[in-house]
């Protein structure tokens, strides 16, 4: 049975040289639709204070088929998949659920 608990996605990349603002423009697009999501209940960008280069995403849904479904939208699979991670030197993910 899928979790049915908030799930928040803690997503840490680190941008390839010269490509932060390109990265950060694709992803002003992919933040925006992101929000419209039903689903969604934040999304939020944050920049290293020690490294420029490297982004931390943090995004809340209110479960695990919210989450999946952010993964199958058009703008994740293209602007995310299709046009973003080939500029980045490395992408970790990490799913959690809030503990109260």
């Amino acid at each position: 049975m899928e979790n049915q608990n908030p799930v928040n996605v803690f997503a840490t990349w680190k941008v390839k040289e010269g490509q932060l603002t390109n990265v950060l423009n694709i992803l002003k697009t992919v933040q925006a639709e992101s929000v419209k999501e039903e689903g969604n209940l934040f999304y939020t960008i944050h920049q290293s204070n020690s490294d420029a280069d490297t982004l931390v995403l943090f995004e809340g849904y209110t479960n695990e088929l919210a989450v999946t479904e952010h993964r199958n939208s058009t703008h994740f699979q293209e602007l995310v998949l299709g046009k973003i991670v080939p500029l980045l030197e490395k992408r970790e993910i990490i799913l959690a659920t809030p503990l109260d």
